[in-house]
């Protein structure tokens, strides 16, 4: 008999056979440029839905690739059921103890609507629609980072399921070598289906975009530059070149700032000494709508990025970066690290030197243009001083867990799963299984 029948009548979640309508649109992951082959697709309903997979996989010989709502997918899912949590919603807030629980499928935008109103703050990266539980497998950048570390930091607790189809709740003190992987190193370990996170205090918040026609970029640039040099951990400061089809190329400089708006515009002075911008949405704004500074896309696209870390941004650097139009990338992001980030972390990634992240995006609307996003992409991390290594998070489908990690933590994470999932049941999108 089929391994893959018995799942209608196991499970209490929706399930998808070849075949099934509806079977191609549950298995396609976020990003739409990449072919996602899978056996089946499993929506759990609950915890208790993901141990029974789990454990007709172990006994079926199954194997299982967990994703929420596909961001970071690679494709390498050949063969396996996809498990998707994005059902698994708990989400309780403690402020008291500046604490939340949060269900494998909650978003980020969830947690900081929930959190806003008791002035407290989780650690939301770019997009409010990414999960918290897949930004925390991935280590975690967030707006808040240069303040309080990658997102994985403040995890306190995952529950999981484990490679036996157990239910666990898992913590530094009950298994410290688990909570080590599971804090950045990806799913390749157990199923989460939840975690705890400490939330921290965000009394006050300012934010927005200023933009700024592409011909400012050098002088925005010089103002970045001197902003980020000394700039509080409360302070973060993205750079922005974008260049949208069938518009003009524009800088953007997008900021957070942790405290009140009459210090942010002490620290952001240089800005407002520029040329008047094209238009400034900065405001005091509450923690839940810091999602929307940089406007990213909210529902599944086409794209081809990369990541690098950047061990400077000096002359020669800026010179490369402003050399030629961005085209045909459609944004070329920096991000200012430092802070907070350079402090130890019990994590895979531990504490990021780097001073600077680098993020570079197109979309592949044809055979050509794919190849040629790519080319300038590898054109210019060959043109940069890159350090070699990048955030898990950054990661793009041509490459792997040892772009992110180096030897002895890949030998670290790997004898974890060799313990943990000794069967290689679990299959992430950057497996460390070899």
């Amino acid at each position: 008999m089929n391994a893959l029948n018995p799942l209608h009548s196991l499970l209490r979640g929706r399930v998808w056979l070849p075949g099934d309508p509806g079977f191609d649109a549950a298995r396609r992951p976020w990003n739409l440029a990449i072919e996602q082959p899978v056996a089946a697709v499993v929506e759990a309903a609950d915890a208790d839905d993901v141990a029974v997979l789990v454990r007709h996989a172990r006994s079926a010989g199954l194997a299982i690739a967990t994703q929420p709502n596909g961001h970071g997918a690679t494709g390498r899912t050949d063969g396996t059921v996809l498990l998707r949590t994005g059902r698994l919603e708990t989400l309780e807030v403690d402020p008291a103890a500046r604490r939340a629980r949060v269900g494998a499928g909650v978003p980020s935008g969830r947690v900081q609507a929930a959190a806003a109103p008791y002035a407290l703050t989780g650690l939301p990266g770019s997009s409010p629609v990414v999960s918290v539980a897949g930004v925390a497998l991935g280590g975690g950048l967030s707006w808040f980072g240069r303040a309080y570390g990658w997102v994985a930091d403040s995890v306190t607790a995952f529950d999981i399921v484990d490679s036996e189809g157990r239910q666990r709740h898992v913590t530094a003190g009950t298994d410290p070598d688990l909570f080590w992987a599971l804090r950045g190193g990806g799913g390749d370990f157990a199923v989460v289906t939840a975690l705890e996170l400490a939330l921290h205090p965000a009394p006050r918040l300012y934010g927005g975009r200023m933009l700024w026609a592409a011909e400012h970029a050098p002088d925005v640039m010089d103002a970045y530059r001197q902003i980020t040099a000394d700039a509080p951990p409360e302070l973060t400061v993205w750079l922005d070149l974008l260049h949208f089809p069938g518009a003009d190329p524009v800088v953007a400089i997008d900021t957070t700032y942790l405290g009140a708006e009459s210090e942010a515009r002490d620290l952001l002075g240089l800005l407002d000494r520029l040329p008047v911008p094209l238009s400034d949405s900065r405001r005091s704004m509450p923690v839940s709508d810091v999602g929307g500074i940089t406007a990213e896309p909210t529902d599944p696209g086409a794209g081809l990025s990369r990541g690098e870390l950047l061990s400077d941004l000096g002359d020669t650097v800026v010179k490369t970066l402003l050399a030629d139009p961005i085209a045909p990338l459609l944004s070329l992001q920096i991000r200012h690290l430092g802070g907070a980030f350079t402090r130890p972390s019990d994590s895979p990634h531990g504490p990021l030197t780097e001073p600077y992240a680098l993020y570079l995006f197109g979309i592949p609307t044809d055979p050509a243009t794919a190849e040629a996003v790519q080319d300038k992409q590898a054109a210019l991390a060959g043109a940069l001083p890159v350090s070699g290594r990048k955030p898990f998070t950054y990661l793009n489908p041509g490459e792997s867990a040892a772009d992110a990690f180096t030897p002895a933590v890949m030998d670290r994470l790997r004898a974890i799963k060799r313990r943990h999932d000794p069967n290689n049941l679990f299959r992430s999108n950057f497996p460390v299984h070899r």
